[in-house]
């Protein structure tokens, strides 16, 4: 039985036109975001200096909610992070919520959201650091956008 040409053709061209539309939404599978911060800013067990950073979902197949933390060209790899999913109201942009702890330590990423999803990632930290980001004011950074608590929930 011999195969014609013509359906060898067309399944090859089938079968790349399906690599490069995955290829395309690499980014939205993993949720890759690039935040740059202009302060330091602590992540659960350690403080990332001023500079820009590259979020993504770990393994975003096996739904186990690890965010990895990179530096700006990916050769670095700060932490895989357990986070908890959260939601927001304002699916838009990408947007970050910080705590701004009042014993002057630099301020702490409570929350991260891709853009266009309403469920996000809630960071976890120590009992004594939850105590902390509970009791601080925190701001909600939306695009180039910074918001109160209270703007950010609504009121």
């Amino acid at each position: 039985m011999r195969i014609n040409k013509l359906y060898i053709a067309l399944g090859v061209l089938i079968a790349f036109g399906l690599f490069f539309e995955l290829a395309a939404h690499a980014d939205q599978f993993n949720e890759d975001t690039k935040i740059t911060f202009s302060a330091p800013v602590q992540i659960p067990g350690q403080v990332l200096p001023a500079g820009t950073y590259i979020f993504q979902e770990a393994d975003p197949d096996n739904n186990q909610n690890l965010v990895r933390i990179f530096n700006a060209d990916r050769s670095v790899l700060y932490g895989t992070l357990q986070t908890m999913p959260t939601t927001r109201k304002d699916i838009a942009d990408t947007s970050i919520v910080l705590a701004k702890p009042e014993n002057g330590q630099p301020d702490m990423l409570v929350k991260w959201f891709y853009p266009g999803r309403a469920t996000g990632h809630e960071f976890t930290y120590s009992r004594q650091q939850e105590h902390e980001i509970a009791h601080a004011a925190q701001e909600t950074l939306t695009g180039d956008h910074v918001l109160s608590s209270s703007e950010a929930a609504g009121d």
